[in-house]
């Protein structure tokens, strides 16, 4: 994460070894994979990041293993290369499971899957499994999908230790574990999910209701219209439900935040309501912004 420009400087040399040997002139770019030791951009890895690395199938290189792959590459004649450690069974389970990126395809053989007697096996989707489940048993199994996701993207090897009401700020989530979150889901329920999805849904909770609504057509199809919401027994029911149960199911924050961003409130710390030309700033402050961005601000990881 934070690497835009390096990426961007890393791309020119590409381009400029090719460049020059096109033009007979001697160059070579080496885009190195991770090194094992403690400096450089490697020692700013955290847990979360260096189990991300693992599960692409990217391993450290030693000091002798980098110094014999440059070696190597000033004798290739290739103007560009990729000296990197790869795990090819980590690859190869990618493979498997219809995940590995394209440009690493050529790397691994995908395993053949055995033909089933009597023709292929129907694969049962997550809605229908959940279908015939009653109510309290779909919630548990979702809640159970999106802890272990949980857990795999932050590195820990057991769910049990993903608290279902804590929100993801406190987990430790960037924009990069959110999104691989949002995928990983995306993949396990068969349904699209937005890049937005742990600020939509701030917690495992959270997650696992909108799951079950998209999943289950009855649970989206009583969706009820605002003009059919009784507004004073709603806010009657609301303000007696215990602030502890509201964070633990997660919305807490974001009732702040509403409250917080209603017209006509004031600012903390202010005494008078927000000018209509600080909203406008902001809503264009936001529409500039990519979904990286928005994900770091939303979870409170920027000072700007």
């Amino acid at each position: 994460p934070g690497q835009g420009n390096y990426s961007a400087a890393n791309a020119f040399l590409d381009a400029f070894a090719q460049w020059r040997r096109s033009q007979g002139l001697p160059a070579v770019s080496l885009a190195w994979g991770l090194w094992g030791d403690t400096g450089g951009m490697a020692g700013a890895l955290d847990r979360t990041d260096q189990a991300r690395m693992r599960r692409s199938g990217i391993r450290p290189l030693s000091v002798e293993e980098g110094m014999a792959l440059f070696d190597t590459g000033l004798t290739t004649g290739e103007p560009a290369l990729v000296p990197v450690k790869f795990d090819l069974a980590a690859l190869a389970a990618q493979a498997g499971a219809d995940q590995l990126p394209s440009m690493l395809q050529g790397l691994v053989r995908r395993p053949r899957r055995a033909a089933a007697a009597g023709g292929p096996v129907p694969v049962v989707s997550l809605s229908d499994r959940l279908a015939g489940l009653p109510e309290e048993e779909q919630t548990e199994m979702l809640l159970d999908l999106v802890r272990d996701e949980v857990a795999v993207v932050l590195g820990h090897t057991d769910a049990e230790n993903i608290v279902p009401g804590q929100a993801f700020s406190e987990m430790g989530f960037d924009s990069l574990t959110a999104v691989e979150l949002r995928n990983r889901l995306m993949r396990a329920a068969g349904i699209a999910l937005p890049a937005t999805l742990i600020f939509d849904y701030p917690s495992p909770v959270a997650i696992t209701e909108h799951l079950r609504a998209e999943l289950i057509p009855d649970v989206a199809s009583g969706t009820m219209e605002l003009a059919d919401v009784d507004e004073a027994g709603l806010r009657k029911a609301l303000a007696s439900v215990p602030l502890e149960r509201l964070q633990e199911l997660g919305v807490l924050q974001q009732l702040l935040r509403l409250t917080a961003a209603a017209p006509g409130s004031a600012v903390p710390g202010a005494t008078t309501p927000v000018a209509s030309e600080t909203q406008q700033s902001a809503a264009h402050l936001i529409a500039d912004m990519d979904v990286a961005d928005l994900i770091e601000r939303a979870m409170g990881n920027t000072t700007n």
